[in-house]
């Protein structure tokens, strides 16, 4: 059995195990693979992740996917201003009551309801104890199966991000922060690299999750960094290329992006890499060099 103790803390109200259960049950709510949902019962850990991140008073935190809202409370037991992105209908009706009940400045917190994956087409949510919102913290418990787009999507769209941390898949984590070389570096870790330079976090158990996934998480930290000077479109072009083929060097991987194997030959020796080198091999910086030498 677990306890129903809560823990509550500087005016907030964290949500326990067999709160997680009752929530759950009251809206009628299964979790289902199809959205990712796995929700944390464990008050030490949203704490650890807010911690992690280095959140603090007064900072504006966008959350995406809070669920039954674990993290959020984490969030605002620290001081921050949450604005959160749920794409499920219910879970974003119902936590605004969540919040109300567990903590002392409901006003701090607000919700929008729609797919973080088309935030081009949405605006986030302004707490009503501000005038505006302009997020320099993304912290989320992010949906495994969205995790790399959402990701993306956010670093592109939200340029006032500073720092995003997030719990995702252990393996999604390892290959976020893979360095060029590694076994798991791959077309997220480079893409990813355009934006913001990635740390992998600790561990985090699958105990601590309702229902219990199959694997752990990790958490994974970025941190923002100037964009190269070059087009982002045609960098992730190339990246897309060199990474289609893997076992191909550069040379033939590029060969379609370039329009022949000689003119990639052409381009790479211009831009100082060796084209038998795989993609794997290859830096963010390395990519844009590659850019440079085409035009």
């Amino acid at each position: 059995m677990h306890s129903t103790t809560r823990t509550r803390v500087a005016g907030t109200d964290l949500l326990t195990p067999s709160d997680i259960r009752e929530l759950s049950s009251g809206l009628g709510i299964r979790p289902t693979k199809t959205l990712g949902q796995n929700f944390v019962g464990d008050g030490g850990t949203v704490r650890r992740i807010v911690s992690h991140a280095g959140v603090s008073e007064g900072d504006h935190v966008l959350e995406i996917g809070p669920g039954l809202g674990s993290l959020t409370l984490a969030l605002l037991e620290a001081g921050a201003y949450v604005s959160a992105v749920e794409i499920d209908p219910v879970l974003a009706a119902a936590l605004p009551e969540t919040v109300n009940a567990r903590h002392d400045r409901p006003e701090r917190f607000a919700v929008a309801q729609f797919d973080a994956l088309k935030l081009a087409h949405h605006e986030l949510a302004v707490p009503p104890a501000l005038g505006y919102f302009m997020p320099t913290f993304l912290v989320a418990n992010l949906p495994y199966n969205v995790a790399v787009p959402a990701l993306l999507t956010a670093l592109e769209l939200l340029p006032s991000l500073k720092v995003i941390d997030v719990m995702v898949q252990l393996e999604v984590a390892e290959r976020l922060a893979a360095p060029p070389g590694s076994r798991v570096y791959g077309v997220p870790s480079v893409k990813t690299a355009w934006y913001a330079e990635a740390t992998r976090g600790p561990l985090i158990s699958r105990s601590v999750f309702w229902p219990v996934p199959n694997v752990d998480s990790a958490l994974v930290r970025f941190e923002r960094r100037p964009a190269p000077d070059a087009e982002r479109s045609e960098v992730f072009a190339i990246i897309d290329a060199a990474f289609s083929q893997r076992r191909k060097t550069l040379r033939q991987a590029l060969a379609g992006w370039a329009g022949s194997p000689a003119r990639a030959e052409e381009i790479l020796r211009a831009a100082d890499i060796d084209p038998s080198r795989r993609g794997e091999t290859l830096t963010i910086e390395d990519f844009v060099a590659i850019a440079h030498a085409r035009v």
